[in-house]
């Protein structure tokens, strides 16, 4: 899923209404960030099978000198630049504005050939169409009717924005193993890229990404290739913080769809100074910040591998154990993931930076990997008589029969006669005993409960 739209328009024109219609039930990612002058979000959408980023921008007020709507507009800028479509909203009941001509004529500038889809909000139903014919004179076509409150004509609208996405592009997708770098700004992301690639030996060549500003970089390893997606480079567009860290986490969500393994990038200093005030490294609290975790907790959503690399590894003064005590308080923080998998390097110094690689492509194979139905049957089913699941309304529990009905993500089937009786609980025991059986490093699984035949 690459394609991104991007609403603008000037405030009060129902530009996060029309965002929240179009998202609606099938959303399947939606963050609020913190906006200038109040939230923006970004969604992904999907109709009729297609897939894209929905991007709601603040309301462009044209020349202000007021800080937040300078900020504003620097914003709207960059999702001008980002996006493949622009949907541009103005209000069918006020009318044209002068603010819209200035909009208008910004977009016949900047927008660079991109589709353009001027989108007259407020109109509820098909007898007050004719009130947007005005919008005509702004030279963008014809002005498309919506109501962003009731729904009127979303439907033709998101065929319009759908038209040019092709459905089948995931089954069309490039087959080879995708890697992808993500992280906040400044961990180290494309110094890690760049220790990667300066090693002549690996390089094949440099592609264009699919996301503008980034690069796909392909590199050979043990003869396979490998595509390296680096999603730093953002910060070059614009001085603006809070549009630049905006824009950078869209793409790292796009990063991390495309991908088979994120590899997140994180500043050992950052971690070392939460334990600045402690007594000593073991008395520390130290935790992944929330930045990080909505990154993971996304990755862990979307079923991709993790790898977690903890950079800048030269700079920690450090024993023997120092890595080995930090990991276990980033596995405490987060309970929920205690198969993550870390390395500790340094892009600068290329401390252990050859292990990035190696440690990615062992959790693709994992994440890849098959086992047998007769040898998971064999362990588990073992271990299970047991440890058998709790009854259900006074009634036994049996789980007859498991099997992995799907790799890349791994997905276990466990049959049994109540599948609604098994709880929380015994599902995670069941997925820690698949794993201390059978690994899964770095590797989300999947188990699902089917009535026994």
């Amino acid at each position: 899923m690459e394609y991104v739209a991007a609403i603008v328009g000037r405030p009060n024109v129902g530009k996060s209404t029309l965002f929240n219609r179009l998202v609606g039930k099938q959303a399947a990612i939606v963050h609020p960030t913190s906006g200038v002058t109040r939230d923006r979000n970004y969604g992904e959408a999907e109709w009729t099978g297609k897939k894209f980023f929905l991007i709601d921008t603040g309301g462009y007020v044209p020349e202000s000198q007021e800080r937040f709507e300078k900020a504003i507009r620097q914003q709207v800028m960059l999702a001008i630049d980002e996006a493949d479509l622009i949907l541009f909203i103005v209000d069918a009941k006020g009318g044209i504005h002068p603010s819209d001509k200035i909009i208008a004529e910004l977009l016949r500038r900047s927008a660079g050939g991109k589709r353009v889809i001027l989108v007259a909000n407020k109109v509820d139903t098909s007898d007050k169409e004719p009130n947007m014919f005005e919008f005509y004179s702004l030279g963008l076509g014809e002005p498309f009717p919506v109501s962003a409150i009731n729904g009127y004509n979303s439907g033709d609208l998101l065929d319009e924005i759908t038209k040019d996405i092709n459905e089948n592009a995931d089954t069309e997708a490039d087959k080879r193993i995708k890697f992808a770098i993500i992280g906040k700004p400044n961990a180290g992301k494309s110094s890690i890229a760049n220790a990667l690639l300066n090693e002549e030996r690996n390089i094949v060549t440099e592609i264009p990404g699919t996301t503008r500003d980034t690069i796909d970089s392909t590199l050979k390893f043990h003869g396979e290739e490998i595509i390296l997606i680096d999603t730093a480079g953002l910060r070059k567009k614009s001085k603006v913080k809070e549009s630049v860290e905006f824009y950078s986490t869209v793409r790292t969500y796009k990063a991390i769809e495309r991908c088979n393994v994120a590899i997140l990038v994180i500043d050992a200093s950052d971690l070392l100074q939460q334990a600045e005030s402690a007594a000593d490294l073991k008395s520390a609290m130290i935790r992944f910040d929330r930045q990080d975790t909505k990154i993971i907790e996304e990755v862990m959503k979307l079923n991709k591998g993790l790898l977690i690399v903890v950079n800048k590894w030269d700079l920690v003064e450090k024993d023997s154990n120092t890595a080995a005590v930090i990991e276990k308080k980033l596995n405490d923080h987060l309970k929920s993931y205690p198969f993550l998998r870390y390395i500790f390097i340094s892009a600068l110094t290329r401390q252990r930076i050859h292990r990035v690689i190696e440690a990615a492509k062992e959790i693709y194979d994992e994440r890849c990997r098959k086992i047998p139905t007769s040898r998971l049957n064999e362990v588990l089913l073992e271990e299970l008589k047991s440890i058998p699941p709790p009854s259900y309304r006074g009634r036994e529990v049996k789980i007859n029969y498991i099997t992995q009905v799907k790799s890349s993500p791994p997905v276990f089937a466990f049959f049994t006669n109540f599948p609604e009786g098994i709880p929380d609980n015994y599902k995670r025991f069941l997925e820690k005993k698949v794993r201390e059986s059978f690994g899964f490093s770095g590797v989300p699984v999947q188990l699902v409960f089917k009535k026994k035949n």
